[in-house]
């Protein structure tokens, strides 16, 4: 698991530095929400590894040639490719709410792209790579009902399901019934089960098989939800079927 960690954090720093094209150690920190010293060292590391290179003049780093070695294959892996990070822009837009792209990789849950902005700022702790709490988040809980029963079961008795909420599903069965309710539907909210005062909803992203691969998903303070249920669902379809389309294409 420390193995994951870092591998996750390197790609958070990278996406940190790709997403601006130049940056500096504290901005990197500022995004990310570790500590200063941490981030230099790690950045000082992917230097002299060749995935980034320091602009002593400018005080900032960039992405090195290792990265553009990688090319696609580099992008599609770390990066969510710039169709999907376009869709979630426009959630954000319609919406006027945080807008998350969520992948099913490996044997996680992972957060690849946030959208947002000063006045609809993204759930903290979300961030690049976030990978913990599936059964109390929207994006989660729509890639767990997609999951085989067998399958999800195991997923989350390694993690476990902690309270995070007064709201929070704990129970394995309370659990199980609603992500029966949520693949029926298609689309799966959470009602201040991860953080009071906030709904998030989510809606799969499927693959050319039609099995749900990624989700896309918003975030908004639950009293400005109450009547936007159908706004919030029709938006998400829209442009979760953009994501599929273009996964289907790939």
């Amino acid at each position: 698991m420390a193995q994951i960690a870092v591998v996750q954090r390197t790609f958070a720093v990278l996406e940190a530095v790709a997403a601006s094209g130049s940056t500096s150690a504290k901005e990197v920190a500022g995004r990310l929400e570790i500590p200063l010293p941490s981030v230099y060292r790690h950045l000082q590391e992917l230097v002299v590894a060749g995935y980034l290179v320091h602009l002593k003049e400018q005080g900032s780093f960039e992405l090195g040639p290792k990265c553009f070695d990688l090319g696609l294959s580099f992008r599609q892996r770390v990066i969510a490719p710039q169709p999907i990070r376009h869709a979630a822009d426009q959630v954000h837009r319609c919406l006027g709410a945080a807008a998350y792209f969520a992948v099913y990789r490996g044997e996680d849950i992972v957060l690849t792209y946030l959208s947002d902005c000063e006045k609809h700022p993204r759930l903290r702790p979300l961030r690049f790579g976030f990978h913990e709490a599936a059964h109390a988040t929207a994006f989660g809980k729509i890639l767990l009902a997609g999951m085989e029963q067998e399958q999800r079961e195991v997923y989350l008795r390694a993690r476990g399901t902690p309270r995070l909420t007064p709201q929070t599903l704990v129970d394995p069965s309370g659990i199980e019934a609603h992500l029966d309710e949520v693949a029926a539907r298609g689309i799966a909210w959470e009602h201040e089960e991860f953080l009071p005062g906030q709904t998030c909803a989510a809606v799969p992203v499927r693959n050319g098989m039609g099995m749900a691969v990624a989700a896309i998903a918003m975030s908004i303070h639950a009293p400005d939800a109450a009547h936007r249920h159908r706004q919030i669902e029709t938006v998400l379809r829209e442009h979760a079927g953009r994501c599929s389309r273009y996964l289907r294409m790939g």
